[in-house]
């Protein structure tokens, strides 16, 4: 069945490691993953010096700024306390967890196989050596760190999970579908997996066989948060807009905040044809920003509230927003539209044309992957691409 030209709704960024880092996690997976230390850990005899106390000092800087998600801002200080620290471990690791975040997994690779050889050959590391590999499109190293972290712990459903998001950002979708795969020989009766791998399935145009995987996450867990985001999102790809906005409404009346859920109502409802003044129109901005202000790091998030934001006519709003979900997400054509759009009311033409000129590049390589064979699908480009819980 192939996909309506639109696409579809919830986007994502290179997501996997950000995932790792942030102290939330959606569905009750553990809170974080970042590698800890405190400001009370055990002193020796010896008074520390001043340059020794100035790296725990770094390190805990470092460390509170990767959970917040705030990646770029926290690299320096890791770089200053790696080497000098007494928790070497997180140092390097969460050193890794940011060059990953923002997009330059081959700074991450070599610290983490520096773990590995001194004593942390663990899932945690290989399982964040699999997302950088995904990250360089090593795609084979990725499945032999995948499987090396699967040998500690076969059955922890984030093993899979976070290498999905990794695939899912850089648009390998055949990788991820590997990836879940294997994590549903392990967990057959993850809803959290038969999901991951339906919207592989509906990403790579092969609609009728995600349907069955979006059926058994619904069945595995019924009125959970991945139930009603499983029926939002079947219905966004099938393009039956009422029934997103209906199902995403009634999983929010249930009390459901989650960010995925408040974005596919936003996103629906603004597919639905809403205007500015209406009841609708305010029921979607109130979710948009819920989920912005829950998870600010999402680009679909921000991508659909700057896409509000411009039909309300506030175009500094929504050139903040979109220039953050750009920011988050450089290979999203929507992003492109839309900016290119809000830079033209602004009244900013030189921005708006070279925003243009950046949507016709990556327009002409997607369309020579399609030419050559060497795309993830054959379906349009036109819009972004979307993401699970």
């Amino acid at each position: 069945m192939r996909r309506p030209p639109w696409r579809c709704c919830v986007a994502i960024g290179f997501l996997s490691a950000l995932t790792l880092a942030n102290a939330q996690r959606p569905f009750g997976r553990e809170p974080s993953a970042t590698a800890q230390t405190s400001p009370t850990q055990t002193q020796s005899q010896e008074p520390e010096s001043s340059i020794e106390q100035q790296a725990e000092s770094e390190l805990r800087t470092g460390t509170a700024l990767t959970s917040r998600g705030q990646f770029t801002e926290a690299i320096p200080h890791l770089l200053a306390a790696r080497g000098r620290v007494k928790n070497e471990y997180a140092a390097r690791f969460n050193l890794a967890i940011c060059y990953i975040a923002i997009e330059q997994p081959r700074q991450a690779i070599p610290i983490l196989m520096e773990l590995q050889r001194s004593g942390h050959d663990s899932g945690d590391v290989n399982n964040l050596l699999a997302q950088a590999y995904v990250g360089d499109a090593q795609d084979e190293k990725a499945l032999d760190a995948l499987q090396r972290a699967m040998s500690f712990t076969p059955t922890n459903e984030k093993l899979y999970t976070f290498v999905a998001d990794a695939c899912m950002g850089r648009q390998s979708y055949t990788l991820g579908l590997q990836v879940v795969d294997l994590g549903l020989k392990n967990l057959p009766n993850s809803g959290r997996l038969h999901f991951e791998r339906g919207m592989f399935l509906a990403l790579m145009d092969r609609f009728d066989s995600a349907k069955n995987d979006f059926e058994l996450a619904r069945k595995l867990a019924p009125d959970s948060d991945i139930a009603y985001i499983a029926s939002a999102q079947e219905a966004m790809y099938a393009g039956n807009i009422e029934e997103a906005v209906r199902v995403s409404r009634e999983g929010m009346a249930k009390g459901i905040r989650h960010f995925l859920l408040l974005t596919l109502f936003g996103e629906a409802s603004l597919r639905s044809g809403i205007t500015p003044g209406q009841k609708e129109f305010q029921e979607a901005r109130a979710a948009l920003e819920a989920a912005v202000a829950n998870k600010p790091n999402y680009p679909s998030s921000q991508l659909s509230l700057g896409k509000l934001y411009l039909l309300d006519g506030q175009t500094a709003e929504a050139l903040t927003c979109l220039e953050k979900a750009l920011a988050l997400n450089p290979r999203d054509p929507a992003v492109y539209a839309a900016l290119a759009s809000a830079y033209r009311k602004a009244g900013d033409t030189e921005k708006a044309q070279a925003t243009l000129a950046k949507l016709a590049e990556l327009n002409h390589a997607q369309a020579e992957k399609i030419r050559t064979g060497t795309g993830e699908t054959k379906a349009s480009y036109g819009g972004t691409a979307s993401q699970h819980p």
